[in-house]
């Protein structure tokens, strides 16, 4: 029985161990695409930060790539093992389907392990540490952040516009300061200019400006043009754009997905907390908790499906993958929709995939292995 165990239980590794890698690089150059995709077009964005991000979004996507890659291993190889008929000549040995199962049982608890561990503690802190880099960069690297024909929007109450980049130094630089509805109140322009960051005692971005002319709108209806008033005209003026406020919204300004199990559990215990607050922190608490059961689920139903299909092709264990997973990860999305309201106990709601995933897949094992 171990050389059957080891045989099972290499594949089942090996494969998974694929299927995780592709599943991760897919998610990680989407996430890459989607949040950096600007900048690495348009802007003189570091390596260093590119790979920092991509380090930072790993075991976020390792949270959804390992059960999935798991469900799909076993799938694959247990509908081939049953499609050569190795199953069957296994059983008439004597050697029924729960034991040949228990390599792959075991796994999934190790799955269920390292998922539960990402969860609850390595996902948050790269995620705040992902949300802080544009902060980093910023005051480290602020020109990064400022690309030829494009709108620059990262400093919360500015954007700002550069039609040519050369090195640091910027022309033809159009530049809009807004207010808190996102209208502008003062426009400037300037021919060129030069951008640098002031560390000493308050963070902030130094823009100076050459030839620069400023317009200041009504702060009443600042999208009335008739109330524009000609500002001045400068030769040479230094324009500070503080980085607090994008401090505020990439480090300070915590999410419920930034904050490791320990924390949503303190913060559950603030009275001055509204019934929509506390419904969205115990979703979170209570996500962390199902969504690493999702491998043992998985695998609960994976072996059954697999089994029954009797198929070896590799592309009808990928759809079946894709449907399972589909399906688990769209409830758990749709749940995320609703936790602020506590009157569908969102809580709970998210446990309901577990529980309709275990109970079906208990069911159709029993039946398979009473054939």
């Amino acid at each position: 029985m171990r050389i059957i165990d080891r045989y099972i239980g290499q594949q089942v590794i090996t494969t998974g161990l694929f299927a995780v890698g592709v599943l991760s690089l897919v998610l990680v150059l989407g996430n890459v695409f989607k949040e950096l995709l600007e900048l690495l077009v348009n802007h003189d964005v570091p390596l260093e930060f590119i790979l920092t991000f991509i380090a930072f979004i790993v075991p976020f996507s390792l949270t959804f790539t390992i059960p999935w890659g798991f469900l799909t291993a076993v799938l694959l190889i247990f509908g081939r093992l049953s499609a050569e008929n190795e199953l069957i000549a296994l059983r008439s040995n004597g050697v029924s389907v729960p034991r040949i199962c228990i390599p792959v049982f075991f796994l999934s608890l190790v799955c269920v392990g390292l998922c539960f561990w990402i969860n609850v503690d390595v996902a948050p802190k790269a995620q705040e540490q992902m949300k802080s880099a544009v902060y980093h960069m910023a005051t480290s690297n602020p020109l990064a952040l400022f690309g030829a024909d494009q709108p620059i929007d990262q400093f919360p109450g500015y954007l700002i516009y550069v039609e040519k980049k050369y090195g640091t130094r910027l022309e033809d630089i159009l530049m809009y300061q807004l207010n808190d509805r996102g209208q502008p109140t003062l426009t400037v322009h300037a021919k060129t200019g030069e951008l640098m960051t002031d560390l000493t005692g308050k963070a902030q971005v130094i823009l100076r400006l050459y030839d620069a002319q400023y317009e200041q709108r009504d702060s009443v209806k600042p999208d009335d043009y008739t109330l524009v008033r000609g500002g001045i005209h400068t030769k040479e003026n230094d324009l500070a754009i503080s980085l607090d406020e994008l401090y505020a919204k990439n480090v300070r300004k915590r999410s419920l997905t930034q904050m490791t199990l320990s924390e949503l559990l303190k913060k559950q215990l603030d009275s001055n907390m509204d019934k929509g607050q506390l419904s969205a922190i115990r979703t979170e608490t209570n996500k962390r908790f199902s969504f690493s059961l999702a491998s043992f689920a998985f695998c609960l139903i994976a072996v059954p499906l697999a089994i029954t299909a009797h198929r070896k092709e590799t592309s009808v264990g990928f759809l079946f993958s894709l449907v399972v997973a589909f399906v688990y990860f769209f409830f758990i999305v749709m749940v995320d929709t609703v936790a602020t309201n506590p009157k569908f106990h969102p809580e709970l709601l998210i446990w309901l995939p577990n529980v309709v995933f275990i109970s079906l897949g208990a069911f159709l094992f029993f039946r398979m292995s009473r054939r």
